[in-house]
């Protein structure tokens, strides 16, 4: 009997640190969101994005094909960060955000992120105006202390009903 109860006990413990674990990377991942997106996307942080891109970064679009590094900041800046005129904006549901810890040999190595966002267009002194929604998918690879994204995958876009 106290061999089932001391089972018991170690499972739970066990579970429940696998548990915090995964809240842990659920807030550092919340967080490297609002980097990438807050400050990058929405207020034109070029820095911020490229601190966070691996070097082979690949990013698939359900739309607009398959870019490179390269080719995505060039895209990036041109399309996302306009010199005028309307600024498209991102906008995460925090609810929907998941991720799902990768290991080798017992070592954290990479990240899986899912969640939805929503994007809108956002005008000086005008409220922002709904475009689409999509879900999102992405890889990130625990490098030198640093988390990389190194394949984001943007998909099930919907645009907004007119």
């Amino acid at each position: 009997m106290r061999f089932i109860i001391f089972c018991f006990l170690f499972c739970s413990i066990n579970s429940l640190a696998a548990q915090l674990s995964k809240d842990s990377l659920q807030s550092v991942f919340r967080k490297i969101d609002s980097i990438f997106f807050v400050r990058g996307f929405n207020a034109c942080d070029i820095s911020a994005i490229e601190k966070t891109l691996h070097p082979e970064f690949v990013f698939y679009h359900d739309k607009h094909g398959t870019k490179s590094r390269t080719e995505f900041l060039t895209d990036f800046k041109k399309s996302i960060c306009p010199a005028q005129g309307p600024k498209p904006i991102r906008k995460v549901d925090l609810k929907s955000l998941e991720v799902f810890p990768l290991y080798e040999n017992d070592q954290l190595y990479a990240v899986i992120q899912n969640g939805k966002h929503a994007f809108y267009l956002r005008e000086k002194g005008k409220a922002d105006v709904f475009t689409s929604e999509a879900r999102f998918t992405h890889l990130f690879l625990l490098v030198d202390g640093n988390w990389l994204l190194k394949e984001s995958l943007s998909f099930e876009h919907l645009d907004a009903k007119k």
